[in-house]
């Protein structure tokens, strides 16, 4: 799904705000989609490189149907070369790590997620733009059966693409993983703006949507990154998008950086609050309590979290127990 074809049989994947030029016999930026002959093949249709049954915290969502399970699915590939990528084994498709993984038909995914009691099912782990025609066709069927979708993603999916799948996707998760051009290009091989004008089109569409910011110590740490982008949350996303800042840890190709301290997290904490928003969580530091979701008008406990576990949910019928506000997402 769009593509042209154009001279020389070249074609013009539109998948991806990358829009890669491919020549008769290559793949684009992602690794898994191949020119034949001026034909745009995916080559991981159905190729389930991970498939787990997961809390739906774990995603982070902290605001969609919380408590509840999510089946998770990848396949190999992705349109980002993360420097600090966690899941680098399956993402990063090349000579020494070729496309591998199991044949799954959506139906099975389907059947699987409601088997095993599942709210919905999860395209995660690597860049779920890349399974597009997958994730697509599974999408579809899951909703037919009250499933919900989520995309865990990097936002660099196309306007044309995610408008299509739009009617079947619930909610995502999408990586804000830093505020200035130079990160992006150096650490992530992709552009900000980009990201930017993705993000913006998910929140025109009204997919419920969550920011998640991986702080990395020296890269994009600094008070005005950690400020501009919960300037942009707030201004253009709304004060009840919640974000998230987690903790990095040294991975891949970024051995040599710290561990992210638990004074920098609490520092985007501050400047999440300081500019509006009403839901700021600590990731990757279970007992720290930033995990919990109090309510932003009377500060009620509304679920204690420890990491991907929820001790207490006192939310009811979608508000909060003391004061009667009503607190934002699907399924609270």
């Amino acid at each position: 799904m769009f593509y042209t074809t154009e001279k020389s049989n070249r074609v013009r994947c539109g998948l991806c705000r990358f829009n890669c030029l491919i020549s008769d016999g290559a793949r684009g930026i992602c690794a898994v989609r191949e020119n034949h002959s001026g034909i745009l093949y995916s080559l991981v249709y159905g190729k389930i490189i991970a498939e787990h049954i997961d809390p739906i915290e774990k995603k982070p969502l902290f605001h969609v149907m919380p408590g509840s399970t999510t089946y998770s699915i990848a396949t190999s590939g992705c349109n980002f070369h993360c420097r600090h990528c966690q899941n680098h084994s399956i993402s990063q498709v090349n000579s020494n790590n070729p496309i591998h993984g199991i044949e799954r038909a959506p139906e099975e995914i389907v059947a699987t997620a409601l088997k095993n009691n599942c709210r919905s099912i999860s395209y995660t782990y690597t860049e779920p733009t890349i399974f597009y025609e997958f994730a697509y066709d599974t999408a579809h069927l899951a909703s037919q059966a009250g499933l919900a979708n989520i995309f865990v993603t990097n936002g660099y999916i196309s306007k044309a693409a995610l408008t299509e799948i739009a009617p079947c996707l619930d909610a995502a998760n999408i990586d804000l993983k830093g505020f200035n051009e130079e990160f992006y290009r150096n650490i992530v091989s992709a552009r900000l703006p980009e990201v930017l004008d993705s993000i913006l089109e998910y929140r025109k569409l009204d997919i419920w949507i969550e920011i998640t910011t991986l702080i990395i110590p020296g890269l994009n740490d600094s008070d005005k990154d950690l400020q501009d982008i919960a300037s942009f949350i707030a201004s253009n996303l709304g004060k009840e998008t919640p974000w998230h800042v987690s903790q990095f840890y040294p991975t891949y190709q970024l051995n040599n950086y710290p561990r992210t301290p638990i004074s920098t997290l609490q520092r985007a904490v501050d400047f999440g609050r300081a500019a509006g928003l009403l839901y700021v969580y600590e990731g990757n530091i279970p007992g720290e309590g930033g995990e919990s979701s109090r309510c932003p008008s009377c500060s009620e406990m509304l679920i204690e979290r420890y990491g991907y576990k929820i001790l207490s949910n006192n939310i009811s019928n979608g508000s909060c127990p003391n004061c009667g506000l009503k607190i934002v997402g699907i399924g609270l």
